[in-house]
């Protein structure tokens, strides 16, 4: 998860008012980079592909708002399917694409039940049944303006969607319009593709925080936590899986003012979290089930949010303060040494460096506004960029890569609405080109991906969990998929960051995926 996680409460409603668009595995074998053939390049289409409305509602200019924030009976609903709208149960989970113009968007969610919310506060005013749907919810900007946005249904187009418009409100009065495509997040809602369920084998829930990683080694499950809200800490979970059908929750760890957990890796005796209060925390898990804490590197208030390690090498993303890739030797696992601090020469205002793949001499950074940029480590001290893949609005994410028919294969996904998978031939880093794609909802994300030989395994949020046979890159074929989210879940929210979310396949049988209530997810590997 990005860390603008942090940030939701104030970012995503941001975000929200304004008119702008708003992995980690162990590599298998390498081989080496052989001729590449010549498959026709597909077009890039970005995260956001438009669709022109078509809703009875819609204002002629989103500039010019007819309707209010506060009376449905505003809304020019003439035209609309009501008595569909009317029809609409009174619960769910939906995710929205809101939509002022082709260029401008933003996404949100809302939740119809008993625990009502919308851009995840409580709403100002919540109808839903016989009278239409109309919600309503506002926020105190920094500058003591009162921010409200209602929107109100018009169409039922199919089963789990619902379309209407909704308008923007400061200090009262009407300034933005647009319309909305909101669909509901745990109803059936694809055509069959072949995919086979694996086997749930065991859920344990993780007791504080919002679960987001996990990595396993010595018959145990680390899984680490970012603090949810401010009434529970982050930290992290131990649990033993040494039989996955019964695995057992034997201790949790945290440090005063340090629980901001978000990645995890380790190797041999040592276990490494990426800690957003103080970079690179080392644990020495001699004894796998009391993790003892070492030292947090370098030193300092930093943020760290992933890891990945590669043989003798470490590297630790970190979005602030300085928005850096940290270069660690640990030839000696407990005794991690720093090498070098990575920073892109031509780094985008705010772009930071979020997760990466090392393979080979070459280090794939998912370096959010920069893109999916290739940097070349022979060397820590000389690491210069041999090439990169950007696109209007991109937030490179996560990625993996392999080598696939004689080419070097790049995954590479976002975290935003609409982010979906790419299928990238990297074999010349400097002549990138996109291959493959696949995309789910509009109004959904990807997280994270491992590749395990021509299996690719995907934490894709509310998508669940994802396996692909990708022997032929340009086609990924989805061979099985577990449909994690529960919209009824205690700990379920109305934000884009639920469902799957971390995952481990360490080869082992089984499939370790990290789902943001639920827990820690053990399946049979398909």
């Amino acid at each position: 998860m990005t860390s603008f996680f942090r940030l939701l409460g104030t970012g995503l409603f941001a975000c929200a008012l304004s008119l702008s668009g708003c992995s980690d595995s162990d590599p298998p074998p390498l081989v080496p980079d052989a001729g590449t053939p010549e498959p026709k390049p597909l077009i890039e289409r970005g995260d956001y592909v438009d669709v022109v409305p078509n809703e009875p509602c819609m204002d002629p200019a989103y500039w010019s708002p007819r309707a209010n924030c506060t009376d449905p009976a505003s809304f020019p609903l003439t035209g609309c399917d009501l008595n569909a709208v009317r029809a609409l149960e009174p619960s769910g989970v939906y995710q929205a694409l809101f939509r002022y113009n082709s260029q401008s968007y933003f996404g949100s969610g809302f939740r119809l039940d008993t625990a009502p919310s919308f851009l995840g506060l409580p709403p100002v005013r919540r109808q839903v049944g016989p009278d239409g749907l109309f919600l309503t919810a506002e926020v105190t900007t920094s500058d003591r303006k009162v921010m409200r946005l209602a929107l109100a249904g018009c169409r039922v187009p199919e089963p789990g969607r619902v379309t209407g418009c909704f308008v923007r409100c400061t200090d009262g009065v009407p300034d933005f319009s647009g319309t909305f495509d909101a669909r509901r997040m745990n109803l059936a809602h694809e055509a069959a593709t072949g995919a086979q369920p694996p086997r749930l084998v065991s859920e344990t829930a993780v007791p504080v925080g919002d679960p987001v990683d996990v990595y396993v080694t010595k018959g145990h499950a680390y899984v680490v936590s970012l603090p949810r809200k401010k009434e529970e800490p982050g930290g992290l979970s131990v649990i033993n899986v040494s039989d996955p059908a019964r695995p057992v929750l034997v201790t949790r760890v945290s440090l005063p003012n340090d629980h901001y957990w978000n990645g995890v890796w380790a190797k041999g005796d040592a276990l490494y979290v990426a800690s957003g209060n103080s970079g690179l925390a080392v644990f020495d898990i001699t004894d796998p089930a009391n993790p003892q804490y070492l030292r947090s590197l370098p030193g300092g208030a930093i943020d760290v949010h992933t890891v990945f390690v590669d043989g003798d090498r470490l590297y630790a993303m970190s979005p602030s303060p300085n928005g850096e890739t940290l270069v660690f030797d640990v030839a000696s696992p407990l005794e991690p040494r720093l090498l070098s601090r990575l920073t892109l020469p031509n780094k985008a205002a705010g772009s930071y460096p979020h997760d990466a793949f090392a393979y080979g001499d070459r280090l794939y950074i998912n370096h959010t506004l920069n893109g999916y940029v290739v940097l070349d480590v022979k060397r820590p001290d000389v690491t210069p960029v041999l090439g990169a893949y950007s696109f209007y609005g991109n937030y490179s994410h996560a990625n993996a890569v392999g080598t696939i028919d004689g080419r070097t294969i790049a995954f590479e996904g976002g975290e935003r609405e609409g982010a979906h998978l790419r299928v990238l031939d990297v074999t010349d880093p400097a002549k990138i080109r996109l291959i493959g794609e696949v995309r789910k909802r509009a109004q959904t994300s990807i997280h994270n991906m491992v590749l395990k030989g021509t299996r690719l395994y995907v934490a894709w949020y509310h998508e669940g969990v994802r396996v692909f046979d990708v022997s032929k890159p340009e086609e990924p074929k989805e061979v099985a998929s577990f449909d994690s989210f529960q919209e009824a879940h205690p700990r379920s929210t109305d934000s884009l960051f639920q469902g799957a979310i971390g995952i481990r396949v360490p080869g082992d049988g089984y499939v370790y995926a990290v789902d943001l209530s639920r827990g820690l997810l053990i399946l049979s590997e398909p």
